[in-house]
């Protein structure tokens, strides 16, 4: 499948599907992302809820719910409490890794500072917490507030993983279920659970989330050598000029040999980049067939994710979920 192939995306058809539910979201997040005393919240929030996005993770969470025969409205809260953790981490994020652009826009922290997106992004935490509680499920509470804790911790993973060429596949693993599927999980799953949907039905959605997410991740992360900087919103080689290691890196490094390593501990461990050490490194890839191989990792997480959907119920939505996990896989093919 070919993005140019496409004439509507998957997204896009959720999202047509979604459209009233997705702007009751839009106007819930304006309402309580509002502050009385302090203006600047509103101000960063704006910056990067509309600049784009595609509203992936809450989608999940509409789609979750329909899918699980849910019709009342809390489906639009908890989509909206989806989207305030987003874009908390997102905040955080661009913190962390001193990113100066997202969604093809300047980052928040560069157009204010490092404070306001720390503090702002803590603010909208606790508006998530106070939109979850209003759904009065417990396990909703606990499953979101697990996920949040998760998120945190597989960040501060990556942080301690960064630039170690000891890094694994397993702790990459670790880090991009914390960081990234963790909220695609909790997303479907408590779609399922708001709907009292029956517990085989709940952790299928859980599984495709989980699946998805990781799949998602891995994707994204091969964006960054083959991707389109128009198309993503980022720069080429970002993770490389930040030393992550990534999969493709952790793959090439496995692969390397004496004089490979040295240049992979010269750019990424000591961080002594020079002029030319991307496209040495992105012929490295090549020449060991990591990109190729990071991508069939990506199949493989997508053919998983379509497996937990084969056992839910027949529903249009169903096949919506089917194409997006295709979709997030043609994003490189």
């Amino acid at each position: 499948m070919r993005l140019d192939h496409i004439a509507t995306k998957p997204h896009e058809q959720l999202a047509a599907r979604f459209d009233g539910k997705l702007a009751a979201m839009n106007a819930l997040i304006t309402q309580r992302m509002a502050s009385r005393h302090a203006p600047r919240i509103p101000e960063v929030t704006a910056h990067l809820v509309e600049a784009g996005g595609k509203r992936l993770r809450p989608m999940l969470t509409l789609a979750a719910a329909e899918l699980s025969g849910y019709a009342g409205d809390h489906d639009v809260r908890l989509a909206a409490t989806v989207e305030f953790i987003h874009t908390a981490t997102l905040l955080h994020d661009d913190v962390v890794d001193e990113s100066a652009q997202r969604r093809g826009r300047a980052t928040a922290n560069l157009l204010w500072d490092n404070k306001s997106s720390v503090l702002v992004g803590d603010y909208l935490f606790a508006r998530a917490f106070q939109l979850m509680v209003e759904t009065g499920s417990l396990r909703v509470l606990d499953i979101l507030a697990n996920a949040s804790a998760t998120i945190a911790e597989g960040e501060v993973l990556q942080l301690t993983a960064a630039s170690d060429l000891a890094t694994t596949e397993e702790i990459y693993l670790q880090v991009v279920r914390g960081k990234t599927a963790a909220l695609f999980s909790a997303a479907t799953e408590v779609g399922g659970v708001i709907a009292g949907a029956p517990e085989p039905q709940t952790r299928a959605l859980f599984d495709y989330g989980d699946a998805l997410g990781v799949g998602f991740q891995i994707v994204d992360d091969l964006l960054d050598f083959r991707g389109d900087a128009a198309a993503t919103g980022k720069n080429v080689g970002d993770d490389f000029r930040e030393r992550k290691l990534t999969l493709p890196i952790i793959k090439a490094v496995a692969a390397a040999d004496q004089t490979e390593r040295a240049f992979w501990q010269r750019t990424i461990q000591k961080g002594d980049q020079r002029d030319g050490d991307l496209e040495q490194a992105i012929a490295l890839m090549h020449a060991h067939g990591t990109l190729e191989a990071t991508q069939a990792d990506a199949q493989a997480w997508i053919a998983r994710a379509k497996s937990a959907l084969a056992t839910l119920p027949e529903h249009p939505v169903r096949q919506m979920l089917a194409d997006l996990a295709d979709y997030v896989v043609a994003r490189v093919t």
